[in-house]
């Protein structure tokens, strides 16, 4: 099947988008066959190549198309829709990307003394809390986050230098954020006086 629908087929766009709002499977089906190398292309485009950030913005853009996705009569409109959640999904990730950035790299100034950063005086919980779980990471996950994410090193490079593949790496740091966000969680709650 070609990337996207015939433009000029309103009749295969509307039987298609009801057919996903109903949750149809071969819908699915026919829609990632049509869509997805589209929406990659796409956002590697609007994410300037990261092809770490466009998975995670395709995942996130999916998700939306599954929860408010209605049936539309043209393949335009439905392409631009399908964009905006794009985008949205995109710009959401590098917000949530850039917050966890600065706070490794607040760790890292705090705990190595790396790199000059700006504290937020209100966010002190968080802080000590994060001091905390990095403090009790293994030296070599620590040296991995703050290679990615303080010395801003790329996942190939990391994984050059470990002799594993890209795919390993990015596992593993996903691993390590999952459970520094559960293990912070887990303490903010219980900081919380509410």
């Amino acid at each position: 099947m070609s990337d996207s629908l015939d433009a000029g087929s309103a009749e295969v766009v509307g039987q298609l988008t009801a057919g996903l709002a109903r949750g149809d499977e071969s819908a699915w089906r026919q829609f990632h066959d049509a869509y997805f190398n589209r929406l990659f292309r796409y956002l590697l485009v609007v994410l300037r190549g990261d092809e770490e950030a466009t998975h995670e913005a395709l995942q996130q853009t999916l998700i939306r198309v599954h929860r408010h996705v209605r049936r539309f009569e043209t393949e335009t409109v439905f392409w631009s829709w399908l964009c905006v959640l794009a985008r949205s999904a995109a710009r959401d990730g590098a917000r949530g990307r850039n917050r966890y950035a600065a706070l490794l790299a607040s760790y890292a100034s705090q705990w190595f003394g790396a790199i000059e950063t700006t504290s937020d005086p209100t966010e002190p919980a968080l802080s000590g809390c994060l001091d905390e779980v990095l403090g009790q990471l293994p030296p070599e996950e620590r040296a991995l986050l703050i290679a990615k994410y303080t010395g801003r090193r790329t996942v190939a490079d990391l994984a050059l230098e470990s002799g594993t593949t890209s795919k390993a790496v990015e596992s593993r740091l996903a691993r390590i954020r999952s459970r520094l966000r559960t293990e912070l969680l887990k303490r903010l709650r219980h900081e919380d006086p509410t």
